[in-house]
């Protein structure tokens, strides 16, 4: 099937967010805009993720919500002519969870780059079977916390900065770790992002602890997890408010009353 997970929705802001995790904010204030709700995240859109670092050395290292851009670059990334990384290849925003350790492109982020990319969901496209000899158009899903807490999904980042400018800021970005999608999910797509516990958090993003081998093997736990048929609103990236989220019914019955 195609790419997993390529659209997701944020309305939480990164303040409120450290504040809720007990993270420091290094976001608010970083880049324009980057607290506004976005209900139609795409790949190279900056985002919240959380990580977990040193400020010393020897310190214990803290959690902290950093912005990154959706799509890892890997450190080795030749630069263009404008300085920035050079758009070739694939757009690197999922990491199959069976392939971060052995994957050129992730398995260094592995060892000590892991972070949190936390969501209100993600949306995925349930294929439909053809009819008449005519494709049927794909039917837009979003999954959730039915808690209405956000979700958590394992991620890895990278630093990135061109080899010849040395006084260049670096660039941070991401990719979202998936997995085998179960039950009824399966029925929508058969990959999910990877969905870690706050049980797991600390072990997830200690940057001095190997990667969690079998968090990465394991069935994602999917228990109070929804889902929706939402508007094919969200098909154009330029449709970004509420009204994506809304229930297909909801959106029948105003559309009647106009």
């Amino acid at each position: 099937m195609g790419v997993m997970c390529g659209r997701f929705a944020v309305t939480t802001d990164p303040a409120k967010l450290a504040e809720k995790i007990k993270a420091i904010d290094e976001a608010t204030g970083t880049v324009p805009n980057a607290d506004a709700p976005n209900f139609n995240v795409a790949p190279t859109a900056t985002i919240a993720t959380v990580v977990t670092r040193h400020t010393e050395p020897d310190d214990d290292p803290t959690r902290r919500v950093r912005l990154m851009r959706w799509g890892l670059i890997p450190p080795w990334a030749k630069a263009g002519a404008d300085g920035a990384p050079e758009g070739k290849g694939p757009l690197l925003i999922n990491a199959r969870a069976e392939k971060v350790t052995s994957s050129p492109a992730f398995r260094s982020s592995a060892k000590s780059k892991r972070c949190l990319i936390p969501m209100d969901g993600y949306y995925e496209w349930r294929v439909n079977p053809d009819r008449d000899g005519k494709k049927s158009r794909k039917t837009p899903f979003f999954m959730y916390r039915e808690d209405g807490e956000p979700l958590f999904m394992a991620g890895l980042w990278s630093v990135w900065k061109p080899k010849d400018q040395k006084d260049a800021a670096p660039l941070l970005s991401c990719t979202i770790i998936t997995t085998d999608a179960p039950g009824e999910l399966a029925e929508i797509h058969d990959r999910m992002p990877l969905v870690v516990p706050e049980r797991d958090w600390d072990r997830w993003l200690n940057p001095d602890a190997p990667v969690d081998e079998e968090l990465l093997a394991r069935a994602p736990d999917v228990h109070g997890i929804r889902m929706r048929e939402v508007s094919t609103l969200v098909n154009n990236v330029r449709n970004n408010g509420p009204e994506l989220l809304a229930p297909v019914e909801e959106q029948s019955e105003q559309m009647k009353l106009l």
